[in-house]
């Protein structure tokens, strides 16, 4: 014979995660949300978003990974971390850091057609060929 099933009289799972949720401690709420961040799509897509972030931090204005109209990975200094890292390693150099802040404070990447950003072009692209493996480890970059 086989017993019938009986409904669960506990609380529903979703009040259940809810709950749980609300648990959290601020830094572990903040980890959870970065789970359903939308990763960048290459490392001159997080370049310019920090490089915002960054002049938008230094206009006085409040901006982190969860205040944008998408949800990221990191924050902005986590792309700096990784920028930081690879100057220490000397992975790249002093000029590949100027250039990308020159650059990414203009909000383009040099252009290579023109013989005037044709070095920094250069510069440039060594530098996003190297942040891109450390980004990707660190889930910033898809």
């Amino acid at each position: 014979m086989s017993r019938a099933v009986q409904p669960c009289r506990s609380k529903p799972v979703a009040a259940f995660a809810a709950s749980s949720v609300r648990s959290l401690s601020p830094a572990q709420r903040a980890r959870a949300e970065i789970g359903r961040a939308e990763p960048f799509r290459g490392p001159e897509e997080a370049w310019f978003w920090t490089m915002s972030a960054l002049r938008a931090r230094r206009e006085g204005q409040r901006y982190s990974a969860a205040k944008g109209l998408v949800k990221r990975p990191c924050e902005p200094d986590d792309v700096v971390l990784c920028l930081d890292m690879l100057y220490r390693s000397k992975r790249i150099e002093l000029v590949h850091a100027r250039i990308l802040r020159a650059w990414g404070e203009r909000g383009v990447a040099p252009d290579a057609r023109y013989a005037s950003e044709r070095a920094d072009h250069r510069f440039w692209k060594e530098a996003m060929d190297r942040l891109e493996w450390p980004l990707r480890v660190k889930g910033i970059v898809a």
